[in-house]
């Protein structure tokens, strides 16, 4: 079932959940809010992300960041970049092995078409996951993730 934020259009199938939207910045200009681990918490769709363990530098291909989370209890997770492209690709993973991915590409008027995935395709148990309702438990997820990007960008 697709799911839907004004601007943003989210779906899965049996391995991933995605959402896609256009957002009033640069292509180069959202890479970079991504990349920074302190700015995840903004756009965090299901409000997990409390903030970050690390120093908080720009993230490029083998970086690894932790996460101070919570879902019903705290916790903290390290993450590690996998996947990185400047201005076009950033995906992480932790211990898991499923990713969270991000690619942007340029739009017209200067702007930018982002699409999140959430990816079981790499993860170690990917039955266990699928079990327990994922990808598709993450579709209003990445939604929401992608509005919140949206509106940060907003002019």
């Amino acid at each position: 079932m697709a799911i839907e934020h004004p601007g943003v259009v989210s779906d899965h199938d049996d391995d991933r959940a995605w959402a896609t939207g256009v957002v009033d910045a640069s292509p180069h200009e959202v890479f970079e809010f991504l990349r920074r681990p302190a700015n995840h918490r903004t756009i965090n769709g299901d409000r997990s992300v409390r903030g970050t363990v690390n120093d908080g530098s720009p993230l490029e291909l083998g970086s690894t960041f932790g996460m101070k989370m919570s879902l019903f209890v705290p916790y903290r997770i390290t993450s590690k970049v996998v996947e990185f492209e400047q201005d076009r690709l950033i995906a992480w993973a932790h211990i898991g092995g499923h990713r969270w991915r991000w690619e942007l590409a340029p739009a017209r008027d200067d702007r930018a078409t982002v699409t999140e995935t959430f990816d079981l395709t790499t993860a170690r148990f990917p039955s266990g996951l699928r079990l327990l309702g994922y990808p598709g438990r993450h579709a209003g997820n990445v939604a929401s993730s992608v509005a919140a990007l949206r509106a940060h960008f907003e002019h």
